[in-house]
């Protein structure tokens, strides 16, 4: 009872005190009262007792008004604060710091959220410092929007990076293939592209990854001018989100297998389809997707007597980017592809 009295005995004062802080600047408070910057006033005791607080400063932490007048500054501060901004915070009410504390605030849930905090003092005709003035600005979409452009900057960069090594792989083994000029060059072009297409894609959704159909659509868009029409592809599957790096691990093979169906298989004749679809299986390692890609009506199939940079792409790249298993069948029938791709429980694929 004597703490809830004590309470009310220093409510009563703060709001005494604001009330004389009103017919004081009176058109000022009510203009303060009402602006939509965060901003109170403090008493020049040490403790920096709360005088004032508009509705902005409310609204922007959660709490009414009777829960902050009378309260410190300090004690309205996040309870995780460091030493080293409290400091900032002291030097801000000295007068003394260089630069205004960018500071971690706590709201009345709990939750913490980023402001500048800017502190002048308010003085009599004499000079005398008489009460505190202080505003916030809130940077807690900024400092959001900072560490998630870091990510995606971080993101690019691997990206970049892993990209950079896969064009290199497709002009080392394009030269490899051939000696002719026009077929490194066509070898190099193409899947370049490919590569484009897919970083398209990407940049398309702020590098957060791509739709599985979305992929294949464009994986095989270009060779809708060999295959005739479109009709010539069948694509089925539910909705997929990959990651990034599936995304472009996936579009390199997709565009592997088009191509040489386009040369010897299913596109290099006028009445063979290829069939791309997908479903998710249940393991008991955990999930999976199982993609398949299926040739038929096309010339008959014979084994290569080599494998080139394209079956090592399908073969082994798949496997070292994604962990998948990959079976390649050169059937007579038409070529068929499963992609077996482990999916991770707690991100994209």
């Amino acid at each position: 009872m004597l703490s809830e009295i004590r309470k009310s005995d220093a409510q009563n004062r703060a709001e005494a005190t604001v009330d004389a802080f009103r017919k004081d600047l009176g058109p000022f408070v009510v203009a303060a009262q009402k602006t939509r910057m965060p901003m109170i006033f403090t008493d020049a005791e040490p403790t920096h007792s709360v005088i004032f607080a508009n509705d902005a400063f409310l609204e922007m932490t959660g709490y009414k008004r009777d829960e902050v007048l009378g309260k410190t500054f300090k004690s309205l501060l996040s309870a995780g604060i460091d030493p080293e901004n409290i400091s900032l915070v002291d030097d801000a009410f000295d007068g003394l710091g260089a630069d205004d504390p960018e500071i971690h605030y706590k709201r009345k849930d709990g939750t913490e959220f980023w402001v500048t905090l800017f502190v002048g003092p308010v003085c009599d005709s004499d000079g005398n410092i008489v009460q505190q003035f202080v505003s916030l600005v809130d940077l807690t979409k900024h400092k959001n929007d900072t560490a998630r452009f870091k990510i995606l900057v971080d993101e690019l960069n691997h990206r970049v990076k892993n990209t950079l090594s896969s064009v290199q792989s497709i002009v080392t083994q394009a030269f490899r293939g051939s000696s002719e000029h026009e077929v490194v060059k066509e070898a190099i072009e193409s899947r370049i592209l490919a590569l484009s297409g897919s970083h398209d894609l990407l940049i398309g959704s702020n590098w957060e990854g791509s739709g599985l159909h979305d992929l294949v659509e464009t994986a095989l868009r270009p060779f809708e001018a060999v295959a005739g029409k479109a009709e010539r592809f069948t694509i089925f599957g539910p909705d997929v989100h990959l990651s990034p790096n599936t995304t472009l691990s996936l579009a390199i093979a997709l565009h592997e297998l088009a191509t040489n169906a386009a040369k010897y298989g299913a596109f290099s004749n006028h009445a063979g389809t290829v069939a791309v679809d997908w479903v998710f299986l249940t393991v008991t390692a955990g999930k999976r997707l199982l993609l398949r890609w299926r040739e038929r009506d096309g010339p008959l199939v014979t084994t290569p007597t080599r494998k080139g940079f394209g079956s090592w792409v399908i073969e082994r790249g798949l496997a070292h980017e994604l962990g998948a298993d990959v079976t390649l069948n050169y059937e007579r029938h038409g070529v068929t592809c499963k992609i077996d791709i482990p999916v991770p429980a707690d991100r994209d694929i």
